[in-house]
């Protein structure tokens, strides 16, 4: 009988939001993990049920340094992904992106191990495109106060092709859309948990502009479907993950609202600099190639999530 041998999985960003997912998912799946972080916005509490486990290893370690691990297989997710945190040291967030990818192609040559970037739909920035396929190269500030990130993402995938191109690295490159769920951060900025957040503690819920802007909303448990699909597949990339189902800021306010206190006010701020105002993937390559889509709609999701940070923040 045939087995196949255990993989060795290595985890950038492995303590965050959706690293630490993915390495639940590894795991239960039976499968080894090194887990690397260095807790700019990972927590310890999101792997701790791991850190006794034979099959897992924690390093604390910046991967803007080299790093010498023997693996099969690089999920390279470390980057601050929400404009709070990247915002907070740019230039930091820029060297992440950029030495940190590079750094992981160097590994992934000389253990001739296949990577996955979690790249990101900013790489569109603000879109004339819209809903955003592969294909469209985006439109990007590249001297505003969020091209830290969408610039250090797009040079990131630079990278990878490069890599790919003079070295025949594996590479597979996934652009991220809106993604949430339970780990989010409570003070992450990013719309979901702040309206979850100020709903539970009965604050009026922010809305910056006038509340038109889409975004499309994928939970975390899909997203972390398509990541496994597109690393056991032969395709490079790159392929947007996200929910292609698009709601208004001001819907999803309501939606959440309705579910935690009706009787909660607005509170309108000015939109912030060059913050996109629709974001839709258009996810066919990713039926086509990854037979994948998501399953979980909006009010669900919201369900999971809140009732985590219901407990989390009580």
């Amino acid at each position: 009988m045939h087995v196949n041998p255990i993989k060795v999985n290595l985890v950038t960003g492995g303590a965050g939001f959706l690293g630490s997912h993915l390495i639940d998912r590894l795991m239960n799946a039976g499968e080894e993990v090194i887990c690397i972080d260095n807790f700019f916005t990972g927590r310890k509490a999101n792997i701790s049920k791991w850190m006794s486990n034979a099959k897992f290893e924690f390093i604390r370690h910046d991967i803007t340094d080299p790093i010498q691990v023997e693996v099969d297989r690089i999920w390279h997710l470390a980057c601050p992904a929400s404009p709070v945190h990247y915002q907070n040291n740019p230039i930091k967030t820029a060297k992440t992106s950029f030495l940190g990818t590079y750094n992981m192609l160097g590994l992934a040559r000389r253990v001739n191990a296949k990577i996955l970037l979690a790249s990101t739909s900013e790489v569109y920035g603000d879109p004339e495109v819209h809903p955003q396929p592969e294909s469209y190269r985006g439109c990007v500030n590249t001297i505003g106060i969020r091209s830290c990130y969408d610039e250090g993402k797009r040079i990131a995938e630079t990278l990878c092709f490069d890599y790919k191109r003079m070295h025949n690295i594996d590479i597979k490159v996934m652009r991220i859309f809106n993604t949430y769920g339970p780990r989010m951060l409570p003070d992450d900025g990013r719309v979901v948990s702040n309206f979850i957040v100020q709903a539970l503690k009965g604050e009026p819920l922010t809305i910056f502009g006038d509340g038109s802007q889409t975004r499309s909303f994928c939970y975390v448990d899909d997203l972390i479907n398509g990541m496994i699909n597109m690393m056991n597949k032969d395709e490079t990339g790159p392929i947007n993950i996200g929910n292609p189902d698009e709601f208004t800021i001001m819907e999803l306010a309501n939606l959440i609202r309705k579910k935690i206190n009706p009787n909660l006010d607005f509170v309108f701020k000015p939109l912030p600099q060059n913050d996109p105002l629709q974001r839709q993937p258009v996810i066919e390559l990713a039926k086509d190639k990854l037979e994948w889509e998501p399953s979980i709609n909006l009010s669900e999701g919201l369900d999971k999530t809140i009732s985590y940070f219901k407990k989390s923040i009580t």
